[in-house]
């Protein structure tokens, strides 16, 4: 049987660059070379395209991979039937790609725009597509669908970087009457909380309003919702399933990016430490979120169950969750029967399906 050809999409110019490679480092790592012809693709902090020559993946998360004697610039033509162009001095070589796995997270990987430069070259991919990668990237949109679909979700205001810097007094004025103390303040644009506060009063909402905007043109204000955080990793395309529920408990004021990666404090519990008449709830309403929105492939979709009365709360969706040996989204499914490698190749399987 012909070896499929994937490439391996990493990187990027994102603030989750290097979430990235440590997700293609494990991807890498775990995929079977043995079933497939693999070109792994890193895409560095400047935009540039480089297939990368080494074998040894242990250089992506230190950034040694972009000095391999064995380098090539790259690039993944638009125009149908080209795919993969690797450039050797004068020479351009150009390989068939079956399908990408685009380990890719934030502003231009996650967001719809990859996705659009696939589509367009007609080559498949994991994760959902165009539509439903740019709903889920922005936060903001991401809650209006689900709140069409009739999924409980925290109340959140919408705040714009101009009004900031025209009447931020006013803002703030609006926000500490819809919302008591403390809030959640997010880019509506970011993953991996990168940009996320917890403002306690009107000088760290101040501060934390700006630092958001830093980020994104569109800043997200949320009530604070007291509860558990518990995650379920969804696969599938026409019939999604749902993993068994995890919960993530950050040992820190909240579950925040060194939380996630820099720090050790975070402990994850699987399955989560809740009843599973509840843990139901979660997974269909996981479902619901995924279906809604539109996705297909894979996604990771967030809760909250409260602590009084363990009622669900939708957080947020992710369609290009982490891959990290940490991370959750293999985690679950290898806690519900589905080891890392074979996930791997069910995403594959499910990217072609899709594309189909």
């Amino acid at each position: 049987m012909k070896k499929l050809s994937v490439c391996i999409l990493f990187g990027g110019i994102s603030p989750e660059h290097e979430v990235s490679l440590r997700s293609a480092e494990s991807v890498l790592n775990n995929i079977d070379h043995s079933k497939y012809n693999v070109f792994p693709v890193g895409i560095t902090r400047e935009g540039d395209w480089i297939l990368y020559g080494g074998k040894d993946y242990s250089e992506l998360p230190s950034g040694a991979w972009r000095n391999h004697p064995d380098n090539r610039k790259a690039a993944i033509s638009p125009v149908r039937g080209q795919g993969l162009l690797s450039f050797e001095g004068d020479c351009v070589v150009r390989e068939r790609i079956d399908v990408v796995f685009p380990v890719l997270h934030g502003e231009n990987g996650e967001d719809g725009a990859m996705q659009g430069l696939l589509q367009m070259a007609g080559i498949p991919y994991v994760g959902p597509h165009v539509a439903a990668s740019a709903v889920s990237m922005d936060k903001t949109l991401t809650k209006l669908v689900v709140d069409h679909a009739g999924v409980t979700q925290a109340a959140w205001q919408l705040v714009r970087r101009g009004d900031l810097d025209t009447r931020k007094e006013q803002v703030l004025d609006l926000l500490e009457s819809r919302f008591q103390y403390p809030m959640f303040v997010k880019p509506a644009g970011t993953g991996s909380s990168v940009g996320v506060s917890k403002a306690s009063d009107r000088e760290t909402l101040s501060r934390a309003l700006a630092a958001a905007a830093a980020f994104d043109e569109k800043v997200l204000v949320e009530e604070f919702i007291h509860g558990r955080e518990v995650e379920v990793a969804v696969m599938g395309n026409e019939n999604p399933v749902a993993s068994v529920c995890g919960e993530i408990d950050s040992g820190a004021d909240f579950y925040d990016y060194d939380a996630k990666y820099v720090t050790d404090t975070s402990v994850a519990y699987i399955p989560a430490r809740i009843p599973e008449d509840v843990a139901e709830v979660v997974r269909e309403a996981a479902i619901k979120v995924y279906s809604a929105i539109g996705c297909r492939g894979l996604s990771r979709v967030d809760f909250f169950v409260t602590y009084e009365d363990n009622r669900v709360v939708f957080n947020e969706i992710n369609t290009l969750p982490g891959f990290t040996s940490i991370s959750m989204y293999p985690k679950l499914f290898a806690a519900s029967g589905i080891p890392y490698s074979e996930l791997i190749d069910e995403l594959l399987r499910l990217a072609q399906e899709a594309f189909a």
